[in-house]
């Protein structure tokens, strides 16, 4: 199974672009002994959770390559991100199902 990890980065100076990095990371991967309802956390945390550091890597190598100051991306917690993105899906399956806080 083919996952990209998709990353856009824009960097601003005021109301300009300094500059923009868009990185596109590919991982092939054999997942297998999972049922249906156990892809989902695996294609939409574990995967991720394996491809983010060479995305990371590549938006620093070129962003340091084109003279700018070396930009390190924070670390994402892709079971946080799954997690709500699964909550949403949830309530706009439930009319009426919101959150009160």
């Amino acid at each position: 199974m083919k996952i990209c990890l998709m990353v856009t980065i824009t960097v601003k100076c005021g109301d300009l672009t300094a500059y923009l990095v868009e990185v596109n990371q590919a991982g092939i991967f054999a997942i297998v002994g999972f049922d249906e309802q156990e892809m989902g956390p695996m294609v939409g945390s574990f995967c991720p959770n394996i491809l983010f550091p060479y995305a990371r890597e590549t938006v620093s190598d070129l962003a340091t390559r084109g003279g700018f100051p070396q930009l390190l991306l924070a670390p994402v917690n892709f079971d946080a991100v799954y997690a709500q993105h699964m909550q949403q899906l949830q309530q706009q399956q439930i009319p009426g199902s919101e959150t009160i806080n």
